[in-house]
Protein backbone atom coordinates (compact mmCIF):
# COMPACT_ATOMS: atom_id res chain seq x y z
CA UNK A 1 0.00 0.00 0.00
CA UNK A 2 2.63 2.60 0.99
CA UNK A 3 4.60 1.31 -2.41
CA UNK A 4 1.49 2.28 -4.15
CA UNK A 5 0.51 5.62 -2.46
CA UNK A 6 4.33 6.76 -3.09
CA UNK A 7 4.35 5.13 -6.99
CA UNK A 8 0.91 7.79 -7.65
CA UNK A 9 2.71 10.60 -5.34
CA UNK A 10 5.30 10.55 -8.07
CA UNK A 11 2.62 10.25 -11.08
CA UNK A 12 0.56 13.30 -9.49
CA UNK A 13 3.99 15.36 -9.55
CA UNK A 14 5.13 14.54 -12.72
CA UNK A 15 1.29 16.09 -13.84
CA UNK A 16 2.10 19.17 -12.36
CA UNK A 17 6.24 19.20 -13.40
CA UNK A 18 7.12 16.22 -15.94
CA UNK A 19 10.41 15.51 -15.25
CA UNK A 20 11.37 13.89 -18.43
CA UNK A 21 9.21 17.25 -20.14
CA UNK A 22 10.55 17.80 -24.20
CA UNK A 23 12.30 21.48 -24.41
CA UNK A 24 10.02 24.86 -24.84
CA UNK A 25 11.97 27.50 -26.77
CA UNK A 26 9.62 30.75 -26.38
CA UNK A 27 12.74 32.83 -27.76
CA UNK A 28 10.28 33.68 -30.57
CA UNK A 29 6.99 33.59 -28.58
CA UNK A 30 5.26 37.26 -29.55
CA UNK A 31 5.68 35.61 -33.75
CA UNK A 32 2.92 32.49 -31.88
CA UNK A 33 0.61 35.58 -30.57
CA UNK A 34 0.36 36.45 -35.04
CA UNK A 35 -0.11 33.00 -36.20
CA UNK A 36 -0.24 30.00 -33.63
CA UNK A 37 1.79 27.30 -35.49
CA UNK A 38 4.56 25.51 -33.69
CA UNK A 39 7.21 23.12 -34.64
CA UNK A 40 7.08 19.63 -32.42
CA UNK A 41 10.07 17.28 -32.69
CA UNK A 42 8.37 14.10 -31.28
CA UNK A 43 11.46 11.12 -30.36
CA UNK A 44 13.01 8.57 -32.43
CA UNK A 45 10.92 5.37 -32.48
CA UNK A 46 7.97 6.93 -31.11
CA UNK A 47 4.14 6.17 -32.60
CA UNK A 48 3.43 10.20 -32.50
CA UNK A 49 6.44 10.46 -34.61
CA UNK A 50 5.70 7.97 -37.57
CA UNK A 51 1.63 7.48 -37.32
CA UNK A 52 -0.75 10.89 -37.69
CA UNK A 53 -3.29 9.17 -35.45
CA UNK A 54 -1.21 8.84 -32.10
CA UNK A 55 0.32 12.24 -33.35
CA UNK A 56 -3.30 14.09 -33.48
CA UNK A 57 -4.32 11.82 -29.77
CA UNK A 58 -1.16 13.63 -27.98
CA UNK A 59 -2.26 17.29 -29.68
CA UNK A 60 -5.64 16.79 -28.42
CA UNK A 61 -4.35 15.26 -25.02
CA UNK A 62 -2.41 18.61 -24.85
CA UNK A 63 -5.29 20.83 -26.14
CA UNK A 64 -7.01 19.67 -23.15
CA UNK A 65 -4.15 19.60 -20.44
CA UNK A 66 -3.92 23.12 -21.42
CA UNK A 67 -6.95 25.14 -21.46
CA UNK A 68 -7.30 25.24 -17.87
CA UNK A 69 -4.07 27.61 -17.92
CA UNK A 70 -5.36 29.93 -20.52
CA UNK A 71 -7.98 31.77 -18.91
CA UNK A 72 -11.79 32.07 -19.49
CA UNK A 73 -11.46 33.18 -23.00
CA UNK A 74 -10.54 30.05 -23.82
CA UNK A 75 -12.24 27.79 -21.50
CA UNK A 76 -15.51 29.85 -22.73
CA UNK A 77 -15.38 28.47 -26.25
CA UNK A 78 -17.16 25.45 -26.77
CA UNK A 79 -18.31 22.91 -29.77
CA UNK A 80 -16.30 23.23 -32.95
CA UNK A 81 -14.96 26.60 -31.13
CA UNK A 82 -13.14 24.78 -28.88
CA UNK A 83 -9.69 25.05 -28.96
CA UNK A 84 -7.98 21.97 -30.87
CA UNK A 85 -4.26 21.55 -32.44
CA UNK A 86 -4.66 19.97 -35.65
CA UNK A 87 -0.98 18.15 -37.25
CA UNK A 88 -0.67 19.99 -40.61
CA UNK A 89 2.76 18.45 -42.09
CA UNK A 90 5.99 17.21 -41.35
CA UNK A 91 9.01 18.98 -42.08
CA UNK A 92 13.30 18.65 -41.77
CA UNK A 93 15.12 16.60 -39.21
CA UNK A 94 11.69 14.60 -38.78
CA UNK A 95 9.53 16.95 -37.21
CA UNK A 96 6.02 17.91 -37.62
CA UNK A 97 4.90 21.38 -37.73
CA UNK A 98 1.05 22.06 -35.89
CA UNK A 99 -1.63 25.00 -35.23
CA UNK A 100 -3.98 26.13 -32.87
CA UNK A 101 -7.24 26.71 -34.29
CA UNK A 102 -7.72 30.01 -31.97
CA UNK A 103 -5.58 33.50 -32.06
CA UNK A 104 -3.64 33.11 -28.73
CA UNK A 105 -1.97 35.56 -26.69
CA UNK A 106 1.68 35.27 -24.74
CA UNK A 107 -0.02 33.56 -21.97
CA UNK A 108 -2.19 30.90 -24.03
CA UNK A 109 0.70 30.34 -26.27
CA UNK A 110 2.99 29.34 -23.80
CA UNK A 111 0.88 27.54 -22.06
CA UNK A 112 -0.14 25.24 -24.93
CA UNK A 113 3.55 24.93 -26.02
CA UNK A 114 4.43 23.08 -22.15
CA UNK A 115 0.99 21.27 -22.40
CA UNK A 116 2.64 19.64 -25.96
CA UNK A 117 6.39 19.14 -24.18
CA UNK A 118 4.97 17.56 -21.13
CA UNK A 119 3.95 14.43 -23.67
CA UNK A 120 7.14 12.30 -22.58
CA UNK A 121 7.09 11.10 -26.73
CA UNK A 122 7.79 14.71 -27.13
CA UNK A 123 11.29 16.41 -27.77
CA UNK A 124 11.09 19.60 -27.96
CA UNK A 125 8.20 22.49 -28.92
CA UNK A 126 9.47 25.69 -30.69
CA UNK A 127 7.48 28.47 -32.09
CA UNK A 128 6.96 28.27 -36.17
CA UNK A 129 8.92 31.76 -36.55
CA UNK A 130 7.95 34.58 -38.89
CA UNK A 131 10.81 35.48 -41.22
CA UNK A 132 10.98 38.94 -43.05
CA UNK A 133 12.38 40.54 -46.21
CA UNK A 134 15.95 41.88 -44.72
CA UNK A 135 17.22 45.31 -45.65
CA UNK A 136 20.49 44.74 -47.29
CA UNK A 137 23.71 46.81 -46.77
CA UNK A 138 23.78 49.80 -48.19
CA UNK A 139 26.77 50.27 -50.01
CA UNK A 140 26.17 50.57 -53.75
CA UNK A 141 28.69 48.17 -55.29
CA UNK A 142 27.10 45.59 -53.55
CA UNK A 143 24.00 45.96 -55.05
CA UNK A 144 24.91 46.70 -58.58
CA UNK A 145 28.26 44.66 -59.10
CA UNK A 146 28.19 41.98 -56.31
CA UNK A 147 24.38 40.33 -56.19
CA UNK A 148 25.66 37.60 -58.36
CA UNK A 149 28.55 36.27 -56.10
CA UNK A 150 27.16 37.16 -52.78
CA UNK A 151 23.41 36.66 -53.40
CA UNK A 152 21.26 33.53 -54.17
CA UNK A 153 21.10 33.09 -57.88
CA UNK A 154 22.88 30.12 -59.80
CA UNK A 155 26.30 31.32 -58.76
CA UNK A 156 26.14 33.08 -55.51
CA UNK A 157 27.65 31.98 -52.28
CA UNK A 158 24.56 32.54 -49.81
CA UNK A 159 26.50 35.10 -47.99
CA UNK A 160 23.42 37.67 -47.81
CA UNK A 161 21.35 34.56 -46.27
CA UNK A 162 23.68 34.33 -43.75
CA UNK A 163 23.90 37.76 -42.74
CA UNK A 164 20.14 37.37 -42.35
CA UNK A 165 20.62 35.22 -39.44
CA UNK A 166 22.80 37.66 -37.95
CA UNK A 167 26.34 36.30 -38.66
CA UNK A 168 29.09 39.32 -39.28
CA UNK A 169 32.40 37.93 -38.14
CA UNK A 170 32.51 40.01 -35.06
CA UNK A 171 35.46 38.85 -33.03
CA UNK A 172 37.44 37.02 -35.66
CA UNK A 173 40.86 37.59 -36.93
CA UNK A 174 41.65 36.54 -40.36
CA UNK A 175 45.20 36.59 -41.90
CA UNK A 176 45.98 37.82 -45.54
CA UNK A 177 49.11 36.71 -46.99
CA UNK A 178 49.69 38.34 -50.13
CA UNK A 179 51.02 41.42 -51.37
CA UNK A 180 49.95 43.56 -48.54
CA UNK A 181 47.02 46.09 -48.22
CA UNK A 182 46.61 49.92 -49.10
CA UNK A 183 45.57 52.13 -47.29
CA UNK A 184 41.97 51.92 -49.45
CA UNK A 185 39.56 54.17 -47.28
CA UNK A 186 36.73 51.45 -47.13
CA UNK A 187 39.08 48.50 -45.89
CA UNK A 188 41.63 49.97 -43.82
CA UNK A 189 39.09 50.83 -40.83
CA UNK A 190 39.12 46.85 -40.59
CA UNK A 191 42.82 46.35 -40.76
CA UNK A 192 45.24 45.38 -37.75
CA UNK A 193 48.82 45.59 -37.51
CA UNK A 194 50.44 43.47 -40.20
CA UNK A 195 54.15 42.39 -41.16
CA UNK A 196 56.29 42.80 -44.43
CA UNK A 197 58.28 39.58 -44.64
CA UNK A 198 59.86 40.17 -47.78
CA UNK A 199 63.78 39.47 -47.24
CA UNK A 200 65.10 40.81 -50.57
CA UNK A 201 65.23 44.61 -51.39
CA UNK A 202 64.65 43.83 -55.37
CA UNK A 203 61.96 41.97 -54.69
CA UNK A 204 60.14 44.34 -52.12
CA UNK A 205 61.35 47.88 -53.39
CA UNK A 206 62.32 48.94 -50.07
CA UNK A 207 65.61 50.01 -48.78
CA UNK A 208 67.26 46.91 -47.22
CA UNK A 209 66.89 42.99 -47.02
CA UNK A 210 65.37 43.27 -43.90
CA UNK A 211 61.42 42.80 -42.33
CA UNK A 212 59.48 45.45 -41.34
CA UNK A 213 56.35 46.57 -39.92
CA UNK A 214 53.19 47.36 -41.12
CA UNK A 215 52.52 44.75 -44.27
CA UNK A 216 51.62 47.67 -46.72
CA UNK A 217 51.47 47.10 -50.45
CA UNK A 218 53.65 49.22 -51.94
CA UNK A 219 53.45 48.34 -55.17
CA UNK A 220 54.78 44.78 -57.30
CA UNK A 221 54.55 46.25 -60.79
CA UNK A 222 57.69 45.22 -62.80
CA UNK A 223 59.76 46.42 -65.70
CA UNK A 224 60.03 43.91 -69.00
CA UNK A 225 62.59 41.65 -68.65
CA UNK A 226 63.17 41.91 -64.94
CA UNK A 227 61.16 39.23 -63.98
CA UNK A 228 63.39 36.74 -66.64
CA UNK A 229 64.05 37.36 -70.38
CA UNK A 230 61.08 38.07 -72.34
CA UNK A 231 59.21 38.72 -69.46
CA UNK A 232 56.46 41.87 -70.18
CA UNK A 233 56.34 44.91 -68.06
CA UNK A 234 53.76 44.64 -65.24
CA UNK A 235 51.62 46.64 -63.44
CA UNK A 236 51.28 46.97 -59.75
CA UNK A 237 48.13 44.39 -58.50
CA UNK A 238 46.99 45.44 -55.61
CA UNK A 239 46.36 42.01 -55.26
CA UNK A 240 46.09 41.76 -51.49
CA UNK A 241 43.85 44.61 -51.26
CA UNK A 242 41.45 43.35 -53.57
CA UNK A 243 41.36 39.67 -51.64
CA UNK A 244 40.99 41.46 -48.05
CA UNK A 245 37.82 43.23 -49.11
CA UNK A 246 36.18 40.63 -50.14
CA UNK A 247 36.89 39.00 -46.30
CA UNK A 248 36.28 42.71 -44.54
CA UNK A 249 35.51 45.48 -46.56
CA UNK A 250 33.87 48.07 -44.24
CA UNK A 251 30.27 47.54 -45.04
CA UNK A 252 26.42 49.36 -44.58
CA UNK A 253 28.60 52.92 -44.65
CA UNK A 254 26.96 53.90 -48.11
CA UNK A 255 30.54 53.55 -49.73
CA UNK A 256 31.87 50.91 -52.01
CA UNK A 257 30.55 47.35 -51.62
CA UNK A 258 30.51 45.34 -48.76
CA UNK A 259 33.09 42.27 -47.12
CA UNK A 260 31.73 38.77 -46.29
CA UNK A 261 33.11 38.64 -42.67
CA UNK A 262 32.41 42.65 -42.50
CA UNK A 263 32.86 43.04 -38.72
CA UNK A 264 35.86 40.52 -39.17
CA UNK A 265 39.31 42.09 -38.71
CA UNK A 266 42.51 41.70 -41.07
CA UNK A 267 46.04 40.99 -40.61
CA UNK A 268 47.78 42.04 -43.63
CA UNK A 269 51.07 39.88 -44.40
CA UNK A 270 53.62 41.37 -47.25
CA UNK A 271 55.15 38.13 -48.69
CA UNK A 272 54.68 38.98 -52.67
CA UNK A 273 55.96 41.88 -54.55
CA UNK A 274 58.30 42.08 -57.79
CA UNK A 275 58.48 39.03 -59.74
CA UNK A 276 56.51 37.11 -56.49
CA UNK A 277 57.41 36.03 -53.37
CA UNK A 278 59.96 33.57 -51.61
CA UNK A 279 58.66 30.17 -50.25
CA UNK A 280 60.98 30.73 -47.12
CA UNK A 281 59.75 34.18 -46.54
CA UNK A 282 56.00 32.88 -47.44
CA UNK A 283 56.50 29.95 -44.55
CA UNK A 284 57.39 32.22 -41.91
CA UNK A 285 54.70 34.25 -42.58
CA UNK A 286 52.32 31.12 -42.05
CA UNK A 287 53.77 30.29 -38.96
CA UNK A 288 53.90 33.77 -37.09
CA UNK A 289 50.03 34.90 -38.98
CA UNK A 290 48.59 31.80 -36.70
CA UNK A 291 50.54 33.88 -33.36
CA UNK A 292 53.70 31.33 -33.46
CA UNK A 293 57.22 32.88 -33.20
CA UNK A 294 59.34 33.75 -35.79
CA UNK A 295 62.98 35.06 -34.77
CA UNK A 296 63.79 38.28 -35.61
CA UNK A 297 60.52 39.30 -35.85
CA UNK A 298 57.72 41.04 -32.79
CA UNK A 299 55.36 38.14 -32.64
CA UNK A 300 52.18 38.76 -33.75
CA UNK A 301 49.74 40.44 -31.25
CA UNK A 302 46.45 39.06 -32.87
CA UNK A 303 46.93 35.96 -33.99
CA UNK A 304 44.40 34.80 -36.81
CA UNK A 305 41.91 31.92 -36.30
CA UNK A 306 41.70 32.18 -40.20
CA UNK A 307 44.59 32.42 -43.06
CA UNK A 308 44.13 33.09 -46.95
CA UNK A 309 46.77 32.03 -48.86
CA UNK A 310 45.64 33.35 -52.69
CA UNK A 311 48.80 32.59 -54.37
CA UNK A 312 50.76 29.04 -55.30
CA UNK A 313 53.05 28.05 -57.50
CA UNK A 314 54.03 24.96 -60.05
CA UNK A 315 55.14 22.13 -57.89
CA UNK A 316 54.24 19.76 -55.66
CA UNK A 317 53.86 20.85 -51.88
CA UNK A 318 57.67 21.16 -49.97
CA UNK A 319 58.19 19.56 -46.62
CA UNK A 320 59.20 23.06 -45.15
CA UNK A 321 55.80 24.64 -46.11
CA UNK A 322 53.91 21.29 -44.86
CA UNK A 323 55.98 22.11 -41.74
CA UNK A 324 54.81 25.25 -41.78
CA UNK A 325 51.18 24.67 -41.82
CA UNK A 326 50.98 21.85 -39.50
CA UNK A 327 52.42 24.28 -37.11
CA UNK A 328 49.77 27.48 -38.08
CA UNK A 329 46.55 24.74 -38.26
CA UNK A 330 48.05 23.44 -34.59
CA UNK A 331 47.51 26.59 -33.35
CA UNK A 332 44.29 26.59 -34.87
CA UNK A 333 44.43 28.54 -37.49
CA UNK A 334 42.13 27.33 -40.49
CA UNK A 335 44.44 27.35 -43.67
CA UNK A 336 42.11 28.36 -47.20
CA UNK A 337 44.31 28.29 -50.45
CA UNK A 338 43.47 28.91 -53.91
CA UNK A 339 43.27 25.60 -56.08
CA UNK A 340 45.20 27.52 -58.94
CA UNK A 341 44.99 29.10 -62.17
CA UNK A 342 46.29 26.76 -64.84
CA UNK A 343 43.61 24.58 -65.72
CA UNK A 344 45.57 21.37 -64.53
CA UNK A 345 44.90 18.68 -61.64
CA UNK A 346 45.75 20.90 -58.53
CA UNK A 347 48.22 17.93 -57.57
CA UNK A 348 51.26 19.61 -59.11
CA UNK A 349 50.38 23.02 -57.69
CA UNK A 350 51.87 24.38 -53.87
CA UNK A 351 50.08 25.27 -51.18
CA UNK A 352 47.15 24.09 -52.86
CA UNK A 353 48.20 20.34 -52.74
CA UNK A 354 49.39 20.56 -49.28
CA UNK A 355 47.59 18.65 -46.39
CA UNK A 356 45.61 20.52 -43.49
CA UNK A 357 44.47 23.15 -45.87
CA UNK A 358 40.99 24.14 -47.40
CA UNK A 359 41.74 24.13 -51.55
CA UNK A 360 38.91 26.20 -53.68
CA UNK A 361 37.90 26.21 -57.07
CA UNK A 362 36.54 28.71 -58.74
CA UNK A 363 33.16 29.21 -60.59
CA UNK A 364 30.92 31.26 -62.52
CA UNK A 365 27.74 33.16 -62.21
CA UNK A 366 26.00 30.19 -63.62
CA UNK A 367 27.90 27.97 -61.34
CA UNK A 368 29.99 26.26 -63.72
CA UNK A 369 33.61 25.71 -63.30
CA UNK A 370 35.77 28.47 -64.58
CA UNK A 371 37.83 27.43 -67.24
CA UNK A 372 41.44 28.41 -65.17
CA UNK A 373 40.42 26.80 -62.19
CA UNK A 374 42.85 23.86 -61.57
CA UNK A 375 40.93 20.70 -60.63
CA UNK A 376 40.72 16.76 -59.10
CA UNK A 377 40.25 14.95 -55.93
CA UNK A 378 42.72 17.56 -53.90
CA UNK A 379 40.14 20.23 -54.14
CA UNK A 380 37.75 20.41 -51.33
CA UNK A 381 35.29 22.76 -52.69
CA UNK A 382 34.40 25.37 -55.34
CA UNK A 383 33.62 29.23 -54.99
CA UNK A 384 32.46 31.87 -56.85
CA UNK A 385 36.07 33.46 -58.88
CA UNK A 386 34.31 34.61 -61.85
CA UNK A 387 34.80 33.20 -65.09
CA UNK A 388 35.17 36.37 -67.76
CA UNK A 389 32.60 35.35 -70.07
CA UNK A 390 29.26 36.86 -68.47
CA UNK A 391 30.45 40.09 -69.27
CA UNK A 392 30.43 43.58 -66.20
CA UNK A 393 29.63 42.83 -63.66
CA UNK A 394 28.94 38.77 -63.34
CA UNK A 395 31.99 37.72 -65.44
CA UNK A 396 34.60 39.21 -62.04
CA UNK A 397 34.28 39.49 -58.55
CA UNK A 398 34.05 43.40 -57.36
CA UNK A 399 36.30 44.28 -54.42
CA UNK A 400 38.40 47.32 -53.06
CA UNK A 401 41.80 48.08 -55.29
CA UNK A 402 43.88 51.28 -56.38
CA UNK A 403 44.12 53.06 -59.40
CA UNK A 404 47.99 53.73 -59.39
CA UNK A 405 49.70 51.75 -62.33
CA UNK A 406 53.14 51.50 -59.79
CA UNK A 407 52.99 52.60 -56.18
CA UNK A 408 49.63 53.84 -54.51
CA UNK A 409 47.04 56.21 -56.63
CA UNK A 410 42.95 56.73 -55.92
CA UNK A 411 41.29 54.34 -53.89
CA UNK A 412 39.04 52.24 -56.30
CA UNK A 413 36.34 49.47 -56.73
CA UNK A 414 37.43 46.74 -59.31
CA UNK A 415 36.45 43.64 -61.05
CA UNK A 416 39.64 40.47 -61.03
CA UNK A 417 38.29 36.87 -61.58
CA UNK A 418 40.52 33.59 -60.24
CA UNK A 419 40.93 31.46 -58.08
CA UNK A 420 42.41 33.88 -55.40
CA UNK A 421 39.23 35.73 -55.80
CA UNK A 422 37.24 32.21 -54.89
CA UNK A 423 39.50 31.64 -51.94
CA UNK A 424 38.19 35.00 -49.86
CA UNK A 425 34.64 34.18 -50.22
CA UNK A 426 35.82 30.57 -48.13
CA UNK A 427 37.95 32.67 -45.95
CA UNK A 428 35.34 34.66 -45.27
CA UNK A 429 32.70 32.24 -44.29
CA UNK A 430 35.00 30.78 -42.22
CA UNK A 431 35.05 33.57 -40.30
CA UNK A 432 31.37 33.94 -40.42
CA UNK A 433 31.18 30.20 -39.05
CA UNK A 434 33.86 31.15 -35.95
CA UNK A 435 31.92 34.39 -34.90
CA UNK A 436 28.50 32.21 -34.18
CA UNK A 437 30.43 29.84 -31.74
CA UNK A 438 30.97 29.63 -28.20
CA UNK A 439 34.24 27.68 -28.50
CA UNK A 440 36.07 27.64 -31.57
CA UNK A 441 36.01 24.84 -34.34
CA UNK A 442 39.21 23.36 -35.22
CA UNK A 443 40.22 23.13 -38.29
CA UNK A 444 39.59 19.95 -39.07
CA UNK A 445 36.27 20.89 -38.19
CA UNK A 446 35.30 23.80 -40.19
CA UNK A 447 36.70 21.76 -42.89
CA UNK A 448 34.19 19.17 -42.49
CA UNK A 449 31.55 21.49 -42.12
CA UNK A 450 32.12 23.50 -45.26
CA UNK A 451 32.59 20.53 -47.75
CA UNK A 452 28.91 18.92 -45.60
CA UNK A 453 27.20 22.06 -46.39
CA UNK A 454 27.92 22.43 -50.10
CA UNK A 455 24.90 22.87 -52.30
CA UNK A 456 24.95 20.97 -55.64
CA UNK A 457 26.46 22.60 -58.33
CA UNK A 458 23.67 24.32 -60.17
CA UNK A 459 25.46 22.84 -63.66
CA UNK A 460 27.61 19.42 -64.67
CA UNK A 461 31.68 20.39 -64.04
CA UNK A 462 34.00 19.94 -66.39
CA UNK A 463 36.42 18.70 -63.99
CA UNK A 464 36.39 17.51 -60.90
CA UNK A 465 35.79 20.67 -58.52
CA UNK A 466 35.01 19.68 -55.37
CA UNK A 467 32.35 18.67 -52.81
CA UNK A 468 30.00 21.16 -53.99
CA UNK A 469 29.52 24.98 -54.36
CA UNK A 470 30.25 27.49 -51.05
CA UNK A 471 26.99 27.96 -48.81
CA UNK A 472 27.75 30.04 -46.60
CA UNK A 473 24.30 30.31 -44.90
CA UNK A 474 24.13 26.53 -44.55
CA UNK A 475 27.56 26.52 -43.50
CA UNK A 476 26.47 29.56 -40.67
CA UNK A 477 24.00 27.49 -39.42
CA UNK A 478 25.87 24.14 -38.93
CA UNK A 479 28.23 25.52 -37.08
CA UNK A 480 25.65 26.97 -34.84
CA UNK A 481 24.59 24.00 -33.68
CA UNK A 482 27.75 22.15 -33.83
CA UNK A 483 28.44 19.35 -31.03
CA UNK A 484 24.75 19.84 -30.35
CA UNK A 485 23.31 16.31 -29.29
CA UNK A 486 21.46 15.00 -31.85
CA UNK A 487 19.01 11.42 -30.65
CA UNK A 488 19.93 8.61 -32.63
CA UNK A 489 20.87 4.80 -31.70
CA UNK A 490 24.72 4.04 -31.12
CA UNK A 491 26.37 1.99 -33.34
CA UNK A 492 29.57 -0.28 -33.01
CA UNK A 493 32.23 0.28 -35.30
CA UNK A 494 33.40 -2.95 -37.09
CA UNK A 495 30.57 -5.43 -35.48
CA UNK A 496 27.24 -6.18 -37.68
CA UNK A 497 24.19 -5.07 -35.86
CA UNK A 498 20.91 -6.84 -36.90
CA UNK A 499 18.43 -3.97 -38.33
CA UNK A 500 14.65 -4.26 -36.77
CA UNK A 501 11.90 -4.87 -39.55
CA UNK A 502 11.00 -1.77 -40.92
CA UNK A 503 7.84 -0.74 -42.59
CA UNK A 504 7.81 1.29 -46.00
CA UNK A 505 8.56 4.68 -45.04
CA UNK A 506 10.06 4.02 -41.86
CA UNK A 507 13.13 6.01 -41.23
CA UNK A 508 15.78 5.21 -38.21
CA UNK A 509 19.11 7.86 -37.38
CA UNK A 510 22.11 6.05 -36.17
CA UNK A 511 25.39 7.81 -34.34
CA UNK A 512 28.98 7.10 -35.60
CA UNK A 513 31.40 8.71 -33.87
CA UNK A 514 34.69 9.21 -35.49
CA UNK A 515 38.14 9.92 -33.53
CA UNK A 516 40.54 12.43 -34.92
CA UNK A 517 43.13 11.03 -37.73
CA UNK A 518 40.83 8.44 -38.91
CA UNK A 519 41.14 7.94 -42.55
CA UNK A 520 38.08 6.46 -43.64
CA UNK A 521 34.06 5.53 -42.76
CA UNK A 522 32.92 2.40 -44.52
CA UNK A 523 29.40 1.45 -43.92
CA UNK A 524 27.14 -1.01 -45.69
CA UNK A 525 23.82 -2.78 -45.18
CA UNK A 526 23.09 -6.21 -46.19
CA UNK A 527 20.90 -9.19 -46.01
CA UNK A 528 17.20 -9.73 -44.95
CA UNK A 529 14.80 -8.70 -47.40
CA UNK A 530 12.88 -5.36 -49.09
CA UNK A 531 15.21 -2.24 -49.56
CA UNK A 532 16.55 0.59 -47.64
CA UNK A 533 17.97 3.94 -48.28
CA UNK A 534 20.99 5.52 -46.27
CA UNK A 535 22.19 9.05 -45.84
CA UNK A 536 25.02 10.26 -44.01
CA UNK A 537 25.31 13.34 -42.39
CA UNK A 538 28.17 15.05 -40.54
CA UNK A 539 27.33 16.89 -37.02
CA UNK A 540 23.79 17.03 -38.74
CA UNK A 541 20.32 15.00 -39.07
CA UNK A 542 20.81 14.42 -43.33
CA UNK A 543 18.59 15.28 -45.63
CA UNK A 544 18.50 14.46 -49.77
CA UNK A 545 20.45 17.81 -50.97
CA UNK A 546 22.43 18.21 -47.62
CA UNK A 547 24.66 15.37 -46.83
CA UNK A 548 28.03 13.91 -46.92
CA UNK A 549 27.41 10.55 -48.71
CA UNK A 550 24.10 8.64 -49.65
CA UNK A 551 23.01 5.51 -51.12
CA UNK A 552 20.34 4.92 -53.14
CA UNK A 553 20.21 1.47 -55.08
CA UNK A 554 17.52 -1.11 -55.64
CA UNK A 555 17.32 -3.65 -52.53
CA UNK A 556 19.23 -4.14 -48.99
CA UNK A 557 22.99 -4.26 -50.15
CA UNK A 558 23.68 -0.32 -49.71
CA UNK A 559 27.51 1.37 -49.55
CA UNK A 560 28.44 4.86 -47.94
CA UNK A 561 32.34 5.57 -48.15
CA UNK A 562 34.19 9.14 -46.73
CA UNK A 563 37.63 9.62 -47.16
CA UNK A 564 39.44 11.16 -45.00
CA UNK A 565 36.63 11.90 -42.61
CA UNK A 566 36.89 15.09 -39.90
CA UNK A 567 36.63 13.92 -36.56
CA UNK A 568 33.33 14.40 -34.68
CA UNK A 569 29.54 12.75 -35.00
CA UNK A 570 27.91 11.55 -37.95
CA UNK A 571 24.00 10.37 -38.55
CA UNK A 572 23.18 7.85 -40.39
CA UNK A 573 19.63 8.05 -41.60
CA UNK A 574 18.19 4.28 -42.69
CA UNK A 575 14.72 4.78 -44.58
CA UNK A 576 12.79 1.71 -45.90
CA UNK A 577 11.48 1.89 -48.98
CA UNK A 578 9.68 -1.63 -49.17
CA UNK A 579 8.85 -3.27 -46.09
CA UNK A 580 12.54 -4.73 -44.63
CA UNK A 581 13.13 -7.70 -42.00
CA UNK A 582 16.38 -9.68 -41.37
CA UNK A 583 19.21 -6.86 -42.76
CA UNK A 584 22.35 -6.06 -41.48
CA UNK A 585 24.54 -2.87 -40.70
CA UNK A 586 28.45 -2.63 -40.56
CA UNK A 587 29.85 0.22 -39.81
CA UNK A 588 33.84 0.74 -40.22
CA UNK A 589 35.83 3.27 -38.90
CA UNK A 590 39.56 3.06 -40.07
Amino acid sequence: MIFRRTVLSLLIAGACAPVFAGTVDLTSLDDATLSPRFIVKYKSGSAERAQSDARQRSLDAAATRARPQMGARIAALQGNAALHVQSLRATVGGKHVVKATQRLNRTEAEALMRAIAADPNVESVAVDRLMHAAALPNDPVLTSHQMWHYGTGAGGARVTTAWDSGASGAGVVVAVIDTGATHHADLEPNLLPGYDFITDAFVSRRATDGRVPGGWDTGDYSAANECGAGAPAENSSWHGTHVSGTIAEVTNNGVGGAGIAYNAKVVPVRVLGRCGGYTSDINDAIVWAAGGHIDGVPDNPNPAEVINMSLGGAHECEVDTQTAINAAVGLGATIVVAAGNDNSPVTGHAPASCANVVTVGATGASGQRASYSNYGAGVDLAAPGGAGTEGVPGGYIWSTLNNGTTVPGSDIYAGYTGTSMATPHVAGVVALMQSVVTTPLTPAQVEGLLKATTRAFPVKQTQANGAGLLDAAAAVERARSFGQPINGLPTTPGIAMVLPPMATGERELYTIDVPAGATKIDITTYGGRGEVQLLLGYEADPLPNSNVGASARPGINQAITVANPAPGHYYLALSATKDTSGARLLVKVN
